[in-house]
């Protein structure tokens, strides 16, 4: 859900003149470029460009999109994953906040995997763990200026490129990928349970159960599969549902931090700053700049 650069402008509402501000931060890594937006309410239509793997973490409801001559209306969750293939995606009404994490993968590391190029079946607001996984360590790299080295990123990109060639490619006969991961199903299963229960105890044992693994197996294969180990994952699932409290509700941050599982508020503050690089009161004094637009600095073109 973004434009390739920032844009600074003016949009008429209610005969009132409001200025907007969308942030995007782009890195490039060996294998893949990743791009995190934060796009405040009425920023106008925005362009999600094609060939892409993208995570929408924010909420939307009654969500306006169009892509290849469609469409679209509808609610869309917070945590859904989004491919386009060679039709972008035009963002026409968008009434929240829009925080976003876009994946475009090299077309020299798929032609390495056996793919002939960057296009896979495209999807809409679908449930994909892995992706989600994959997105919330990039996201957090943006977001809170930490950094990636070339070999994590690299593995992170193969992950993905093998990812997306058995479940979107069009090459059905590509196996699963073996050496110890988790199948789709399950992963998608262990996602949907640790957002069902974030506001409570979230172990090891549980988690593992869901998976019919020892807790010991279910860890390696959970990282392997999804480049987060299970404690990192449940974390960074915490951080996202607090991010969306924090924007959508006037809860206190005490009571966020315990509709998150994380009672102590000094530690679910120090949590939340090295996850999003803010504190979560200063993201939402902030919330039409966000995380990373004063730390990168932002570009400013035509919207």
């Amino acid at each position: 859900m973004a434009q390739p650069d920032a844009a600074d402008g003016l949009v008429s509402r209610d005969g009132l003149w409001e200025t907007f501000l969308v942030t995007s931060n782009v890195r490039l890594w060996p294998g893949m470029r990743s791009e995190y937006s934060w796009i405040p309410p009425g920023a106008g239509p925005t362009r999600t460009g094609p060939y892409q793997v993208g995570v929408s973490f924010s909420q939307h409801h009654a969500a306006v999109y169009e892509s290849a001559e469609r469409t679209v209306a509808g609610d869309i969750p917070g945590g859904s994953v989004f491919i386009t293939g060679r039709d972008p995606i035009t963002w026409i009404r968008i009434q929240e906040t829009t925080e976003a994490l876009e994946i475009y993968l090299d077309r020299d590391l798929l032609r390495s995997l056996g793919s002939g190029g960057p296009e896979f079946e495209a999807a809409a607001a679908a449930r994909d763990g892995t992706v989600l996984a994959i997105c919330s360590i990039l996201k957090r790299v943006h977001a809170a200026g930490t950094e990636l080295t070339d070999i994590a990123a690299s593995t992170l990109a193969h992950r993905l490129a093998g990812h997306m060639l058995v479940h979107y490619g069009h090459d059905s006969r590509l196996p699963e990928p073996a050496g110890g991961r988790l199948d789709r199903v399950t992963v998608d299963r262990v996602t949907e349970f640790v957002d069902a229960g974030l506001v409570g105890p979230l172990t090891l044992d549980r988690l593992a159960a869901v998976a019919s693994m020892s807790p010991f197996h279910f860890a390696r294969a959970f990282r392997a599969s999804t480049g987060l180990a299970p404690h990192q994952f449940v974390m960074a699932r915490r951080v996202h549902r607090a991010t969306t409290l924090l924007l959508g509700s006037g809860d206190a941050v005490t009571e966020i931090a315990r509709a998150v599982g994380l009672s102590n508020a000094g530690h679910f503050r120090r949590v939340f700053r090295r996850h999003m690089g803010v504190l979560p009161g200063d993201l939402r004094q902030n919330s039409k700049i966000g995380p990373c637009g004063p730390r990168h600095g932002v570009s400013v073109s035509d919207p």
